[in-house]
């Protein structure tokens, strides 16, 4: 306005007016032209008060949210939901099968109408090691960098050494016994001088681990029987996560290309039930059931003899959580056993023992009385990321004899990790800058 003011007048032999008003006027009499009309400013954009976003803002964030996980299966935690919501089946057949579902339930997340986020590819840096040695980090923090300050500026082994190795040794839940052996061990060793750097301390007793870990005859992979289905059977105290086990197992046979069914033996809790028809939705797997409350040997028998008849590949059979010190309880497993074993002869081919990590000691009890009571032949160590004390693994081993078939490490699907002893051991001694 201003740079026109000065075109259209140009020099003014009168004194510049400095107030605008006064300026605006004198244009006003001056030229008699129609008045331009002024820019008109945008509205300024509204926003809901802090707290409230309305439906359709929701619509345009929910689905990059969730797209952004990677379009991962759901971790359990929603399964406990949504559990607590839904009420209980009545189904008027002795035995309900469910189908397998036509898509996975992530698939309909694609189809919304809205745009989506690709979700970002992982880092192909981000190794299978690599992930496990970061989910071991709190067992690395209590036992491997305790050792590394133990070790740290020593010159010589002594007896204060020892004492404090000792320590340290038994609060990662090595165990006793498992600890006294080992430091018997090395004290032999020192004695013959054949360590005499305190830094070597560390190699021995990771090799020592190892030996443990590997100290079992039998083989920690799963071998499938030549004809008919494989059976395995799933047992545990109550809380150590065998439903959820047996749904990641499920999904690890199914991308091997095998026919799984999941069989709902544990009828007295009426959640575990519908926990397993949602990892039967999941993983695309069908489920045998009945309502709850009936006889487990009989909903185990049912699904034997629709597995046979449908040459199913594997077949997962869920029990009841019991503690182990229950006599009557752990009476009926060996009667849910001995009713496998009557309808396919040799079954079941594996009876693994789930065990949460995060009990400790108490661990090697219950190993001991499931395998007194139904002859355990693998077990699968959970919850190992949330435990500071992965000597655990080292100490059941030793004491059992039992190998390890898997490990959990997280609440995801990929999570639960196929055993492998010295990779287990590499990554709880690695360093970080590895």
């Amino acid at each position: 306005m201003l740079g026109w003011f000065k075109k259209k007048f140009g020099k003014q032999t009168e004194p510049v007016v400095t107030d605008p008003e006064l300026a605006k006027a004198a244009v006003a009499e001056a030229v008699p032209s129609p008045a331009i009309p002024a820019p008109q400013a945008e509205p300024a954009a509204e926003y809901p008060p802090a707290g409230q976003v309305d439906a359709a803002s929701l619509e345009m964030i929910e689905p990059a949210q969730e797209e952004g996980q990677g379009q991962e299966v759901a971790s359990e935690q929603p399964v406990v939901k949504e559990l607590g919501e839904a009420p209980l089946e009545q189904a008027d057949a002795v035995v309900e099968v469910l189908p397998v579902a036509s898509e996975p339930s992530v698939a309909a997340e694609s189809e919304r109408p809205e745009a989506v986020v690709p979700s970002p590819e992982k880092p192909a840096s981000k190794s299978m090691f690599k992930r496990l040695q970061e989910r071991l980090g709190k067992s690395k923090d209590s036992f491997v960098y305790r050792l590394d300050r133990l070790f740290l500026g020593r010159k010589e082994i002594d007896q204060e050494l020892f004492e404090q190795l000792e320590e340290i040794l038994i609060t990662a839940d090595l165990g006793v016994a498992t600890t006294l052996e080992l430091l018997d061990d090395a004290r032999k060793k020192v004695k013959r001088d054949q360590l005499s750097d305190p830094q070597a301390l560390k190699t021995i007793i990771r090799d020592q681990i190892l030996a443990y870990i590997e100290a079992t005859d039998q083989s920690a992979e799963l071998v499938m029987p030549v004809e008919g289905p494989f059976v395995i059977m799933v047992v545990g105290v109550n809380g150590v996560g065998k439903t959820t086990t047996i749904g990641k197992i499920a999904a690890k046979f199914v991308r091997a290309g095998q026919s799984v069914l999941l069989v709902a033996g544990d009828t007295f809790r009426a959640a575990a039930i519908n926990q397993l028809k949602i990892w039967g939705e999941r993983v695309g797997v069908e489920v045998v059931a009945q309502n709850p409350g009936a006889d487990p040997s009989s909903v185990v028998f049912d699904g034997l003899e629709y597995g046979v008849a449908h040459n199913y590949d594997v077949i997962l059979i869920d029990t009841a959580g019991r503690l182990h010190t229950s006599v009557n309880l752990m009476a009926e497993l060996k009667k849910i056993k001995r009713v496998i074993g009557k309808k396919m002869p040799g079954a079941p081919h594996e009876v693994m023992l789930v065990l949460d990590a995060t009990t400790g000691q108490n661990s090697l009890s219950q190993v001991k009385f499931f395998h007194e009571a139904v002859g355990v032949s693998g077990l699968t160590l959970t919850k190992l990321d949330g435990t500071a004390k992965g000597g655990i693994v080292a100490n059941v081993c030793r004491e059992s004899k039992i190998p390890v078939r898997f490990i959990g490490i997280g609440e995801q699907l990929d999570d639960l990790r196929d055993f492998d002893a010295r990779e287990f051991v590499d990554a709880l001694f690695a360093q970080h800058s590895e």
